[in-house]
């Protein structure tokens, strides 16, 4: 899940990149650049010794750490189809990785049940501020259930993984640190010579699709749930608005754009779902930092331009009713797209997590389409 819940990046909504923003000149009256203290909400149902280990600066990784542990157990247990309906026998395991870059990765996996032959590798890049742990542990497990071995990272900066919270300096190191995870998950003995699947979801998928340009053979398909693919015309920032920005990205890199709308109504359908997104605990939830913004622009605006290079079996989910990630994006991905196998679903009324958010029936319809086109291009060997 693409969202932190308390407020969300998406290029139509960030004020200072928005067609009808105010003049630079305001950039330094009325909305200024700060660095700004974390913002916390008390999550309910929780005590207040749990919401004084929520609410800690979450700025480093010691302790998103030390906050998922606490909540880890009351995660799983909330009244959400996804964990309450999770499959029994799953085999989990958690680790860390030193990157080239010398930061410590989370990963995550998610195996059969023993004696449940693994079909492929399936492997996951989670959203902008979020983790491949909370609702994704429930997806993982649906999917390793039937017969894949699903495995998951946090992206430096994000979920359990070091670097400063929500800080992207390069899109490219985001992308590189999956190729080189995933390249060590792919020789694991339980999938070796197996297909191997990537899943991108949101700006996951935009890491998805950069994964694939760099390494186009090393995937044997696609998968992306409404994916930060392009910006639409209609709120594309003006030119000069971006040079701004980037001059400020270069000056104080770090700081945060304020204000910054939340989203969460515009992300979960269901009312009960959207209150269980605030035990999302270590995602990001502050206002962007200036040059996570522009790695942002400036990736959409590369992949928009290299679309036609998209050449693997692809599959793309989207809610028709998402106005996070536009819809009419993941028609023209499917469209542009050299692919010889795609395939393109729209869910009518579906808003932005369709995998989390919408009711219980169409979760697990969006679910059920996932393994269906992987088991189609998958062969037991």
């Amino acid at each position: 899940m693409d969202l932190c819940l308390a407020s969300r990046f998406r290029p139509a909504e960030l004020p200072l990149l928005h067609r009808q923003c105010d003049a630079p000149v305001s950039l330094r009256r009325r909305t200024p650049m700060t660095i700004t203290a974390r913002k916390w909400t008390a999550i309910e149902g929780v005590s207040d010794e749990m919401n004084a280990i929520a609410s800690q600066n979450l700025d480093f990784a010691p302790s998103r750490r030390r906050v998922r542990s606490a909540f880890k157990q009351a995660q799983q247990q909330l009244d959400h189809c996804l964990f309450k309906m999770a499959p029994s026998g799953i085999r989990e395991e958690e680790w860390y990785e030193k990157n080239s870059k010398g930061l410590e990765i989370f990963c995550k996996s998610w195996l059969p049940k023993p004696g449940v032959r693994i079909k492929g590798a399936l492997c996951f890049c989670h959203g902008y501020g979020d983790t491949c742990t909370f609702f994704f542990e429930g997806i993982a497990k649906h999917i390793a259930a039937s017969g894949y071995g699903v495995y998951a990272v946090d992206h430096p900066g994000f979920g359990l993984s070091e670097g400063l919270h929500g800080y992207i300096p390069s899109f490219d190191d985001i992308a590189d640190n999956v190729i080189e995870q995933y390249t060590k998950i792919k020789v694991r003995p339980e999938v070796i010579g197996l297909p191997c699947f990537i899943l991108g979801q949101s700006m996951g998928g935009a890491v998805a699709l950069k994964v694939h340009l760099k390494k186009p053979q090393d995937w044997n398909g696609v998968v992306l749930v409404a994916p930060m693919c392009k910006i639409s015309e209609d709120v594309t920032p003006p030119e000069a608005m971006i040079k701004v920005i980037t001059l400020l990205s270069k000056v104080m890199p770090k700081a945060k754009l304020v204000p910054q709308k939340d989203l969460a109504e515009l992300a979960f359908r269901e009312l009960k779902k959207r209150k269980m997104a605030s035990y999302n605990v270590i995602c990001y939830s502050d206002p962007v930092r200036l040059k996570t913004a522009v790695e942002l622009l400036k990736t959409t605006k590369f992949i928009e331009s290299q679309v036609d290079k998209v050449s693997s079996p692809l599959l793309i989910l989207h809610g028709a009713a998402d106005k996070v990630t536009d819809p009419l994006v993941s028609q023209f991905l499917y469209e542009k797209a050299s692919s010889k196998d795609k395939t393109l679903k729209l869910y009518d009324e579906g808003y932005h997590c369709i995998l989390e958010g919408e009711p219980d029936d169409r979760i697990f319809t969006v679910l059920q389409d996932i393994i269906t086109w992987l088991d189609s291009r998958c062969s037991l060997k």
